[in-house]
């Protein structure tokens, strides 16, 4: 018997040196970006906080700033303000920015939307008619009082949104959530403002919250957000190498070996504890969660790993940076910050639209 013959192998293509040196310049060019950003996000954020400690109503010199910190004196009031007032603030900021940013970046990684932010699972609206509730049918009136409602609201939002977008074939995809979430925001949105119209009282006292605000916050809610706030942010850095998956396609990322339905349900959850915090503490602040990861990705590119820390770093900056600029630009008083993120996000957003492609996820 004759035997048959094996077919010839055909050997791979080599990539030629060319192509092997461009791709060495790539990696050498997106590592030294990222490097250069790691720089420039650190010392944004240490005058922001520098700032943030030194900028009131009552100016206080960079030099006492920081003798309050080495030589505390009780005597001194300037001590006194950065010590007791100023420093919770700071603190308050870093988290609530941190979670926005965090939660945006997450938000648009899930979803594959660069339109989306940290309001678009109902979180915003599930945590205003948890409030509106609070102060109409409890007589809630105390900001340690709301946050904790505010929070169990975002949650209960958020569990609603996911449960919805499981419904039928194909489980929780992105549009199915996105439009889960936009449908409950509508409903409790016509639903607090259904209550806010019948009750004056509530109303008056619901825009106090509305209006997104680190002033006026006792120094325990920081200490009470600050759990979830880190259970959040781990969870968040825990999904990255899925999410970056998953930004092929869901038919790709499962031959890759990534779990879909698992990665969405522990990102929801993340998001859930991340803008949750962040608007029970400060309301519903806007424009962070938007365009502070777009601003991110030009720096640092679409990988989740470096995004979603830079997003969480560049975000607790930009809050203090806004909280402080309201300081200033109407002093004696002040304009809070959820209308100062509102103010300067909005033109950022249109020129990082304009002049810079965005990314697609």
């Amino acid at each position: 018997m004759s035997s048959v013959a094996p077919a010839p192998t055909v050997p791979e293509p080599l990539e030629s040196p060319e192509e092997r040196q461009t791709g060495r310049r790539v990696a050498q060019t997106t590592t030294t970006r990222r490097i250069v950003g790691v720089i420039v996000l650190a010392v944004a954020l240490a005058i922001t906080v520098v700032m943030s400690l030194a900028v009131g109503a009552k100016s206080t010199p960079w030099s006492t700033v920081f003798e309050s910190f080495l030589s505390y004196d009780r005597e001194l009031t300037d001590h006194l303000i950065v010590r007791e007032l100023r420093v919770p603030r700071t603190a308050l900021g870093l988290l609530v920015g941190a979670a926005l940013g965090a939660a945006g970046a997450l938000m648009q990684g899930v979803t594959r939307n660069p339109l989306a932010d940290p309001g678009l699972l109902g979180v915003n609206a599930g945590a205003a008619f948890a409030v509106v509730l609070a102060i109409w049918a409890f007589g809630v009136s105390t900001v340690l009082g709301l946050v904790w409602f505010a929070f169990i609201g975002a949650a209960i939002a958020s569990v609603a949104v996911y449960l919805l977008g499981t419904v039928g074939r194909g489980g929780a995809t992105p549009v199915r959530l996105a439009l889960a979430g936009a449908a409950l925001a509508s409903l409790l949105g016509a639903l607090t403002g259904a209550v806010t119209l019948l009750d004056q009282a509530t109303l008056d006292q619901f825009r106090f919250w509305a209006v997104g605000s680190l002033s006026g916050r006792p120094p325990e809610v920081g200490w009470q957000i600050l759990p979830f706030v880190v259970v959040g942010l781990l969870l968040a850095v825990a999904v990255a190498r899925q999410l970056n998956a998953m930004a092929l396609g869901d038919e790709a990322a499962r031959s890759l070996g990534t779990k879909i339905n698992t990665t969405r349900a522990f990102s929801v959850l993340s998001i859930t504890l991340l803008c949750g915090c962040a608007v029970a503490a400060a309301g519903p602040i806007g424009f962070v969660g938007l365009v502070v990861p777009h601003m991110m990705r030009v720096a640092f590119g679409p990988d989740q790993r470096w995004l979603i820390p830079a997003s969480a770093f560049a975000g607790a900056a930009l809050i203090l940076f806004c909280d402080t600029l309201g300081r200033i630009v109407a002093r004696p008083g002040e304009i809070q910050v959820g209308i100062m993120t509102a103010a300067i996000g909005g033109p950022v957003f249109v020129i990082l639209v304009r002049r810079v492609r965005m990314a697609q996820l």
